[in-house]
């Protein structure tokens, strides 16, 4: 059990004055599932319907991707740095807490934005200040913080599984609410429930004082390159931005590719809600066992080889029926990878970098999306089928297995 403070989220990391206002106890595991679930509710809520957003918004496909491009360009450079900067003064909530703030006000100025050069700005502001924000919960609840049950360690699935149901339950809910050419509460749901984590990380508890020490600038950047060296870590790197890089190039252009194809948005929040919800299987139940019988890297080649199944089928296809049975291999291409990352950053990343090691983790995947970005917006005419973008990701998911021995 530990005390929850509001005023020490906005006091963190520059003194003591702001402590001792406004207390509640809460158990110490428990305090992370509001953050997550507001967090990845947000993400349900949006991520899925953003590029259809955009579409209602007279954008062509080229823009589309020249928009989803910039905006992880942009996530490229502030994950990593806002993460630095985040352990380098030990204030981790209060940046966790600022970047969802600031998040949601961009989602709310989407609302009156109209034509590209509009959104442009507004969409790579939203992605800036989101960039930081799962890599930060991450580090604060695998690694600074380590929350604990009973004297022993909490396990991070059941925290993160949270946050898919979550995520589950806002997809379901804002497929309800819009329609065709009305999208919207998309907006309104992502900016509610980010103010809603916003004020979720006063739960969270502090880090620890000996996790948080304030090192110089030089000394900073000496870390973060003897970090880079560790061959473990850049394997984790090189891998995990394969497989998500996959799933993240099929999360841009689904939701397009399905609706042209005549599939309703109530059948699309089914497609995607399935696809999580054995994402929070794997999370609660089976990964944990999964990644103690085969170990890290054979959970991670079972990953791989769940990908290429999903991805090889989806290429080919937009049949509803055929498209439901595949959705669940997301609990293996996605969430068994991701606990076994954490799983290896645990031991890997000391507390005093877990911020800049997560953004690390993040900036590999978005460097590889931002490839298949770069390919969708100069080499595919609007007449080529979208269909072969899955092939690609096939092709992505082959090409990990050589590493993984």
């Amino acid at each position: 059990m530990w005390i929850c403070n509001l005023a020490g989220v906005l006091g963190e990391g520059v003194g003591p004055h702001f402590q001792g206002f406004l207390t509640v106890r809460i158990a110490e595991p428990i305090a992370y599932i509001p953050l997550y679930g507001a967090l990845y509710a947000a993400f349900g809520a949006a991520s899925p319907f953003w590029p259809k957003l955009f579409e209602t918004r007279a954008l062509t496909p080229q823009q589309i991707g020249a928009i989803l491009a910039a905006a992880m360009l942009v996530r490229l450079v502030s994950g990593p740095c806002v993460g630095r900067l985040a352990d380098i003064f030990g204030s981790l909530r209060l940046v966790l807490a600022s970047c969802a703030a600031l998040a949601a006000a961009a989602a709310v100025a989407l609302n009156w934005a109209d034509g590209y050069w509009l959104l442009l700005p507004l969409a790579v502001a939203q992605a800036a200040a989101l960039a930081p924000t799962t890599s930060i919960a991450d580090a604060l609840s695998v690694n600074a913080a380590k929350p604990q049950m009973g004297g022993k360690p909490f396990e991070y699935g059941w925290i993160r599984g949270s946050g898919s149901a979550a995520f589950v339950l806002g997809t379901l809910l804002v497929g309800q609410l819009i329609g065709p050419a009305d999208l919207t509460p998309v907006i309104w749901m992502n900016a509610g429930l980010l103010i809603t984590a916003t004020c979720a990380t006063a739960l969270v508890p502090p880090v620890p004082p000996q996790a948080t020490l304030h090192i110089g600038p030089s000394l900073a950047l000496g870390e973060v390159h003897g970090f880079l060296t560790i061959p473990r870590f850049r394997v984790l790197i090189f891998v995990s931005a394969l497989v998500y890089g996959s799933h993240a190039m099929h999360d841009a252009f689904a939701v397009i590719r399905w609706s042209d194809a005549g599939i309703g948005t109530t059948a699309i929040s089914f497609l995607w809600s399935e696809a999580v919800a054995a994402e929070v299987f794997v999370f609660f139940l089976v990964g944990p066992a999964l990644i103690d019988r085969l170990g890290v890297n054979g959970a991670a080649a079972l990953a791989a080889l769940a990908g290429i199944v999903r991805w090889s089928i989806a290429g080919v296809t937009t049949s509803v029926l055929l498209l439901s049975m595949i959705q669940p291999l997301h609990g293996l291409s996605f969430a068994l990878l991701h606990l076994a990352c954490m799983r290896m950053m645990r031991t890997l990343v000391p507390a005093r970098m877990a911020a800049t090691a997560q953004a690390l983790y993040a900036f590999g995947q978005a460097s590889l999306l931002l490839h298949w970005y770069r390919y969708r917006v100069f080499f595919m005419p609007d007449t080529q089928e979208r269909p072969s973008s899955r092939w690609q990701l096939s092709v992505a998911s082959r090409s990990r297995l050589p590493g993984l021995a």
